[in-house]
């Protein structure tokens, strides 16, 4: 379960980010009241059922593909389900993925790149514990089949095909962390990775708060506005902008918006 935690100062948020170690992944919010939900869950809202998910998926998926060579330009093509889901997801289109990162202080840039601070309103930072959660995974997958035996180690490269072949056909109400083999340069730029439910039948937020998962470390950092002006000048001394996070116009523009939001 995804536990609270409120920090007062800049100091103290760096302390906590400083102190996790490698094995934790990251998101950023611009709000905190916002939950943990995939663009597909938002999109659904209210109207979120297995059908409705899998109907909505299914057509995304297949419009997106048959569509693709008209606009691809030079994109290379994706291969396996995973990888075409991570291109969906990069362009906008909604999927079930959820994007996170390695890195605390990318999460935290993507946190303030959509907040407005005349707003007043706090920013959130979730973290947890990827390794544990994986562990958790893969442990129950091996209880309902005799012959999975994969690991974390193991699975380094074949996480498309175990997506594709395992979590996404039997639909198991597991967590998964994974990003596709076939990653862009956006993604490595911003060592994402990707939140995902194993099953349409639950949401993330569902799985997250399954007995499976108890012993997980999950927390959604709250952050108070007047943070807002530290964070964006922390993130700016290392060199953490929009113009390294994207590497083209759009995050140049980008950049600058925030950079006058800041000092507005």
């Amino acid at each position: 379960m995804i536990v609270e935690k409120h920090v007062a100062s800049m100091e103290e948020l760096a302390h906590e980010l400083n102190a996790l170690p490698n094995k934790y992944i990251f998101r950023g919010q611009a709000d905190s009241c916002w939950g943990l939900q995939s663009s597909l869950e938002r999109l659904l809202g209210s109207l979120w059922s297995v059908d409705q998910a899998r109907n909505f998926e299914d057509y995304a998926l297949k419009s997106f593909k048959s569509k693709y060579r008209i606009y691809c330009g030079q994109e290379h093509k994706p291969e396996s389900k995973l990888s075409w889901l991570s291109a969906m997801q990069h362009y906008g289109a909604p999927t079930r993925l959820i994007d996170f990162t390695t890195s605390p202080y990318i999460a935290l840039y993507f946190a303030l790149e959509a907040y407005n601070p005349r707003a007043g309103t706090s920013f959130s930072l979730f973290y947890l514990d990827y390794s544990a959660l994986m562990d958790q995974s893969l442990a129950y997958i091996g209880t309902r089949d005799k012959k999975f035996n994969e690991t974390r180690l193991s699975m380094s490269e074949k996480q498309d095909e175990i997506f594709e072949n395992v979590i996404d056909r039997y639909t198991y109400d597991v967590a998964w962390v994974s990003e596709s083999i076939e990653s862009n340069a956006r993604i490595d730029r911003q060592f994402g990775t990707f939140l995902i439910s194993g099953s349409l039948e639950k949401r993330i937020e569902e799985i997250l708060s399954l007995d499976l998962y108890s012993k997980v470390n999950m927390v959604k950092m709250i952050i108070p506005p007047d943070l807002y002006e530290g964070a964006f000048v922390a993130l700016r001394k290392m060199g953490i902008n929009s113009k390294t996070m994207y590497g083209d116009l759009a995050g140049l523009a980008k950049s600058i918006r925030m950079e006058l939001s800041a000092y507005a």
